[in-house]
C-alpha cells in the first residue's frame, strides 16, 4: 500500500481497476457450480447400467439363450410389473428381519466393544471367541441357530444380526482406541471422568469408523436375512428364491435377486444420510 501512495493519481486509479477486476474474475473461479459435479456422478453410473442392460437385453437375444437360464431384461421387467404383489409380500418379511437384525447386531457389537475399550482384560478373553465365531461360516451356522431357536422370527433375527456384528466390532473398539495418548494425557490433567472421556472424546473419535462399518452391515445383514429365510421359511425373498429356482421360474428369480439388491441400497443409503447428518467433521 506504501508503494501504491506514492504512485501518480493516474497510475493508482488503473492499479485499482486492476486489483478490482481481478478480484471480480477470481471469487466466482474459486468457487465452482457443484452442480455440473453432481449431475456427472449421477449421469455415469445410471449411463453404465443401461449400457448394461442393453449388451444383456441384445446378447441373449442374439445369441438364443434360454429363458430359464438367462431371462432378457425386459423379461424381468414384464414379472416386476406383473408379479409386484407377490414380491412385496415377499419383501417386508425379509425387510423387517433386515432391519432388525442391523439393529441388534450393531447395538450388541457397540455395547461390548466398549466393555472392551474400559477392560482389557474382558477384551483379551472374549475377542478370540469373537474372531473364531466369525470364522463360521453363515451357512453352517444357521441351522445351528434354526435348531436352538426353532425356524421363527427370533432364529431370522440372530442370523441377520450375527453376520453384521464382526465387522461393527472390530471398527468400533479401533475407533474408540483411536484417540491420540496426548488427548487422554490431557483430559487427565483437567481432572474429566471417565464418563467425560467416553463421550466427548472416544465416542466422536470412534464415529468414522462405526459408519464405516454400519455401511457394510447394512448390505450384509439383507445376506444374512435371505440365508435365514432359505431354511425352514415360507415367506420373504430368500423363500422366494428358493421357489422360483425349483420351478425354473428364471425372470421371477432374477426379479426377487433385483428386488434383494434394491433392499441393501435402500439400508445403505439410510445410513449414508444418517452419516452425513451426524458427522459433520
Amino acid at each position: 500500500m506504501a508503494v501504491i501512495e506514492n504512485l501518480p493519481e493516474t497510475t493508482k486509479v488503473e492499479t485499482t481497476k486492476v486489483e478490482t477486476a481481478e478480484a471480480e474474475t477470481n471469487t466466482p473461479a474459486q468457487v465452482p457450480s457443484l452442480l455440473p459435479q453432481r449431475l456427472t456422478n449421477v449421469a455415469v453410473p445410471v449411463c453404465t447400467a443401461i449400457v448394461l442392460l442393453l449388451v444383456w437385453q441384445f446378447g441373449v437375444r442374439f445369441f438364443e439363450v434360454p429363458t430359464y437360464i438367462a431371462p432378457a431384461p425386459t423379461d424381468v421387467g414384464a414379472v416386476l410389473r406383473e408379479d409386484f404383489p407377490l414380491l412385496m409380500r415377499n419383501f417386508w418379511p425379509t425387510f423387517t428381519v433386515s432391519v432388525v437384525g442391523f439393529f441388534a447386531g450393531n447395538i450388541a457389537a457397540i455395547l461390548i466393544a466398549v466393555t472392551f475399550v474400559h477392560s482389557r482384560a474382558m477384551e483379551r478373553a472374549f475377542f478370540p471367541m469373537a474372531v473364531f465365531v466369525n470364522t463360521i461360516p453363515i451357512l453352517a451356522i444357521a441351522p445351528i441357530l434354526v435348531l436352538i431357536f426353532g425356524p421363527g422370527f427370533t432364529a431370522k433375527v440372530m442370523i441377520a444380526g450375527l453376520i453384521c456384528f464382526f465387522p461393527t466390532l472390530v471398527n468400533m473398539v479401533r475407533g474408540l482406541q483411536a484417540v491420540s495418548p496426548q488427548t487422554l494425557e490431557l483430559a487427565r490433567i483437567l481432572s474429566a471422568s471417565k464418563s467425560e472421556v467416553f463421550w466427548k472424546i472416544r465416542l466422536p473419535s470412534s464415529l468414522p469408523f462405526l459408519f464405516s462399518a454400519l455401511k457394510i452391515a447394512a448390505t450384509t445383514c439383507v445376506i444374512g436375512a435371505i440365508v435365514s429365510e432359505w431354511i425352514g421359511a415360507d415367506v420373504g425373498l430368500g423363500a422366494l428364491i428358493i421357489d422360483s429356482t425349483f420351478n425354473y421360474r428364471s425372470p421371477l428369480l432374477y426379479a426377487t435377486v433385483f428386488m434383494s439388491s434394491g433392499l441393501s441400497v435402500l439400508l445403505f443409503v439410510s445410513v449414508t444420510i444418517t452419516e452425513k447428518l451426524v458427522v459433520r467433521w
